[in-house]
């Protein structure tokens, strides 16, 4: 049984229709892993502060713009976006370029798996980042939402070596892809190709990357109205699938 399912949470009433189209539309000072998987589930990430001048510099430019839920004692730790438009793959439009496609074909021992190293990806995804979104706190959070099976990596290996990945959370038929990583050329590309394809194959209809540019119109993102994404998670959210977990040669992907 999912034991975050049926938890009260806070975005039920919040409404998106006048939200700021960039920035955060909310500030809530809960990463509990229930209250996490709630926001995906209702079009929202988190974007926390990691610093003390974040705090301050969000509740200046905020204040009496963007409306603060709960009583938290920190109520300015946690931003909640959803970007209008967003950058969204159909499973059916997942594009690499023509170098990536010749580049793959030679990398016979690249290989992807998903689920392999969750944290490890995670962690990678952060490394030398900065502001450090990524805090302690909501990592904790995603490896908990890992492990209940709604938090999700794809890692792209070359022989033993991670070379690059990507992480995110899976509501029904539509996939969040938080962030990526690379260590070689072309790697965190493969990852996301990779995600869109075994979403495919689960039943999955979409990857959203989360924000737009040119990198993610280059594997096929385009751009949605913040109302037709919400409307996907509305339809496709209950949709049951699993990705398979067993590795694939990277190479499949130049096909």
């Amino acid at each position: 049984m999912d034991s975050f399912l049926g938890t009260a949470n806070p975005w039920r009433t919040l409404d998106l229709t006048e939200a700021p189209a960039d920035g955060p539309v909310a500030f809530h000072d809960d990463l509990t892993p229930a209250t996490l998987l709630d926001a995906y589930r209702h079009g929202l990430y988190p974007f926390p502060a990691d610093t003390e001048e974040q705090k301050i510099l969000s509740e200046m430019t905020y204040e009496g713009r963007v409306p603060v839920l709960g009583d938290g004692a920190d109520p300015y730790a946690v931003a909640w976006c959803s970007p209008d438009p967003r950058p969204v793959i159909s499973v059916d439009e997942v594009r690499l370029q023509r170098s990536l496609r010749k580049q793959l074909r030679n990398k016979v021992e690249w290989t992807t798996t998903v689920d392999v190293c969750f944290e490890r990806v995670v962690r990678q995804c952060r490394a030398g980042r900065e502001p450090r979104w990524l805090t302690d706190r909501l990592v904790a959070s995603l490896v908990a939402l890992h492990e209940a099976g709604h938090a999700h990596s794809v890692e792209v290996w070359d022989g033993e070596e991670l070379v690059g990945g990507t992480f995110g959370v899976r509501v029904g038929g539509v996939f969040s892809a938080d962030s990526q990583f690379t260590l070689a050329s072309g790697a965190s590309k493969v990852a996301i190709a990779c995600l869109v394809r075994r979403m495919a194959r689960s039943g999955g209809v979409a990857v959203d990357v989360q924000h737009d540019g040119d990198h993610a119109r280059l594997i096929g993102a385009v751009p949605i109205p913040r109302a037709r994404y919400l409307e996907l998670l509305r339809e496709h959210g209950s949709v049951a699938g699993t990705m398979a977990a067993e590795p694939l040669p990277a190479r499949e992907l130049a096909a």
